[in-house]
């Protein structure tokens, strides 16, 4: 068996070829196979709807959230302002009144 290159917008390793294109079975996205290309050198974290966010931004919870270790419960429609990215699983740090700092998902949230 042939091994193909990893997709360079989300480095899946499930690649065909198609007409002269590399396709990106799990995302779709389509590169050219004949010339080389380099992956993106900064990865753009965005929101549940496809919106990049960055550092600052207010972002609302779209799902009921239990926090880990408590009873308490983050609810949907709460509105976290001055969000920071990070590296990692959870790529949102930030505060939420009442509950205090937390770490979040990029999925879980909406541009506010």
């Amino acid at each position: 068996m042939n091994h193909m290159a990893n997709c360079p917008a989300c480095a899946s390793t499930i690649t065909y070829e198609d007409r002269g294109m590399r396709v990106c079975a799990e995302c779709g996205h389509e590169w050219n196979a004949s010339q080389g290309h380099e992956p993106a050198a900064e990865t753009a974290i965005r929101d549940c709807n496809g919106n990049v966010l960055a550092d600052g931004d207010c972002v609302v919870v779209i799902k009921d959230l239990k926090v880990k270790g408590s009873s308490l419960v983050v609810k949907v429609g709460t509105k976290v302002k001055n969000i920071r990215l990070v590296d990692g699983d959870h790529d949102i740090d930030c505060r939420i009144d009442g509950i205090g700092a937390m770490k979040l998902k990029s999925e879980f949230v909406r541009k506010a």
